[in-house]
This record gives C-alpha cells, structure tokens and sequence, in this order.
C-alpha cells in the first residue's frame, strides 16, 4: 500500500503544477461549505474544527514535514505547490470562520471592524494578485495576516472542540498565535540573536496590550441569539414571552418587565454571562446568568425585573456580555410619562439581532422553535439592508 501510494504521489504533484487554480478553489468552497455542515449536522463541528487546526500544524511544521515527504516518497515539493497550499488554508479557513462571525456581531457597534478585517482578509485570500504579488513579498505583513487568520480559527475552533468559555478561548487563542507568529516574525530578521528576542518581547507585550483593550470589539464567535423579547410576562405553560415590548409608560414599567432570550452555544460548553440594564447609557444593575450549549433552539432564559429608578424616563439599553465584557447583543426599549391611547407597541414576531436581548435572575428552558443559524444569516442579511 505504501509502495502504491509512493507513486501517486508525483502523479498527484503534476496534477497540482498543471491545474493550481484548483487548490484556492477547493479551499474556498470546503471552507464556505463546512460552515453549513457544521450546523446542518452538530456532530460534524469537532471533526471539522480539529481539521481546521491540523491544517495550521501542516503551516507551523512546513520544513520539517517537507522534508519527510522528500525522504519517505523522494519528491521534492515544490514552492508554488506550498505557496498554493498555504493560500488553501487560508481560504478553508476564513470561509469556515466568518458565517460564524457574521452571526454573532453586532453590527451597530465596534465588534464590526474585527469582522470587517476578516471580510477583507478572506477577499485578499481569493484574489491571486494580491495574494500573491502584494501581501506575500511583505513579510512582516503575511506573517500579520497568518497570525489573524490563526486568532479567528483559535476563537471558533475551540469553544467547539474542547468546549472552552469566551474568556479562556480568548486567551489561549492570543497566546498560542503569538507563540507561532512572533518566532517566525522574528526569523525574518538579519539581527543577532539577543537582538530578535528583545523585539519578540516587546512586539509580545504591545500586542497582548492591544488585544486586551479591544477584547470588547471581539464578537463571541461561538456565542449569538437566536429568539429575544422584552415582555410584561411569560406564559409559563409555553415557557415563552407572551409579548415584545418597545414603549412604555412608567407605571407599566414600575409593575415589573420579563427578560428573555435564547443563545446558541457549542455542545457541552458552560458559559456565564452578564445582563447589563442601563438607562441613558448608564449602568443601572448587572445580573449574572449561566447557560450551557448543545441545544438546537438556543439555551433559553429569563428573568423578572421590579426595582427600577425613580426617575425612569427615557431610552433602556439591555447588553448581554460574557465574563469579559464580549458583546453578545443589545435590546433597546424606551420609557414614557405616558402613552397615548393605543400606544403600547406589542409584537409577537421574533427581534433579530440589532436589539438583541436583555436578562436577569432566573433561567428556564422553553420549546420554542429557533431559527436554524444559516436562516439567521439570511434575517441578519435583511436587517442590515433595511
């Protein structure tokens, strides 16, 4: 078998040199389409993850490999063929990552230039002559390119595999695409040893610096919401909001407000997260609430607010943030004096992400059916146009 597969091996290589085109489309594809498998099919999510990561193993252990494929089969694999399958990964990679990002950002806020990099990275992946002709001869900046794309995957893949929270992703994420990227940063460099290790060490600290202050602008890949409201009760047989409330007069708001919301998560992770309840922009209480992962509609809770201000009056944001202050969305409802008649706006459909959900104190499972994520990709495609 190992004979057989010893001459496949340079017949496969001069298929790769005759059609390269190929290779970039396969990743581009394989990429977009494992995204959708993933959620077609939830078993799939490791397998697919940890390919994903084996594949950066194959990038970080390139020379060592190449030269046990040069000593096994006798091939020399040559730098297009590597220069193509760095490029494949990429692509997988971006396309695999970025539904899930597009997803759980939210757009009217900072968390839109993290994703909006990623589009313009994946874009850059697909396009030959920049990929090859612009961003590859700067290497400082392929190497910062690679080291993003790792990041992304690292904050997707593990959630996934090892069911790590939002706040132990983030840091394993940062520290091991620092250890990767950094060196290789470094090796690029014509300066003694000593020389490349103090510019390892700053560029480690400044950029570790850098990404805990903008940890805020990070989307919670493996986190969004798929079913909010903002009710004056919850229907306890249904376990479900009975109403969606934007406006609201003061005596309806001191009689008390449900919180409830459904969030997807991986199978098997447990997550704390917060329910920050500000008026006017400033924080009004900050409720804990743990949820857990592997259900299809989303883990769903809620809870029931009474002690409000004196003086309520006025625009109520609800954030949902993970531990680190990540956010996962915003429901917005606004206080009056008093409504006209008629004027309290009661919706049963579903809000979408743009003013997603508030939550307190208690938590309850319901059966309510959820969108599945690709259908909230195309909801998320209808806010964002209307």
């Amino acid at each position: 078998m190992f004979n057989q597969l010893k001459a496949w091996v340079p017949r496969l290589l001069a298929l790769t040199e005759r059609f390269p085109w190929v290779i970039p489309l396969f990743g581009f594809s394989s990429g977009l389409a494992s995204f959708f498998l993933v959620e077609r099919k939830e078993q799939l999510a490791q397998f697919i993850a940890l390919f994903m990561l084996v594949s950066w193993c194959w990038l970080t252990l390139e020379k060592v490999l190449r030269r046990s494929v040069a000593r096994w089969f006798g091939v020399q694999l040559p730098p297009p063929l590597l220069s193509y399958f760095t490029q494949l990964v990429h692509q997988e990679s971006l396309f695999f990552i970025i539904p899930f990002f597009f997803i759980s950002t939210a757009w009217n806020t900072g968390q839109m230039v993290f994703t909006g990099g990623l589009f313009i990275a994946a874009l850059v992946s697909i396009i030959d002559p920049l990929y090859f002709r612009w961003l590859a001869p700067r290497r400082w900046l392929y190497l910062s390119f690679h080291g993003l794309t790792l990041f992304a995957v690292l904050l997707t893949a593990l959630p996934i595999i090892f069911q790590l929270p939002t706040a132990k992703t983030y840091v394993w994420s940062l520290g091991i695409a620092l250890m990767i990227t950094l060196p290789s940063v470094a090796s690029e460099l014509s300066w003694r040893w000593w020389q490349r290790l103090i510019i390892i060490t700053v560029l480690a600290m400044a950029v570790t610096l850098i990404a805990v202050s903008v940890r805020p602008w990070m989307p919670p890949a493996t986190l969004w919401l798929t079913q909010v409201a903002v009710s004056s009760h919850i229907d306890s047989e249904r376990r479900a909001p009975a109403n969606a409330l934007k406006l609201i007069d003061e005596q309806q708001l001191h009689q008390g407000l449900y919180a409830y919301t459904s969030i997807r998560a991986p199978r098997g992770l447990n997550e704390r997260i917060y329910h920050e309840w500000r008026l006017n922009g400033q924080l009004i209480d900050r409720v804990p609430l743990d949820i857990r992962g592997g259900r299809e509609a989303g883990y769903r809770a809620w809870s029931h607010k009474i002690n409000f201000p004196a003086q309520a009056l006025g625009r109520w944001q609800i954030r949902v943030v993970t531990e680190t202050n990540q956010l996962i969305g915003i429901l917005r409802f606004r206080v009056v004096e008093r409504l006209s008649e008629g004027g309290i706006q009661h919706s049963l459909e579903t809000e979408r992400q743009d003013e997603l959900v508030p939550q307190s104190v208690s938590s309850s499972s319901s059966s309510l059916p959820a969108l599945a994520p690709d259908e909230a990709m195309r909801e998320k495609l209808k806010s964002i146009t209307q």
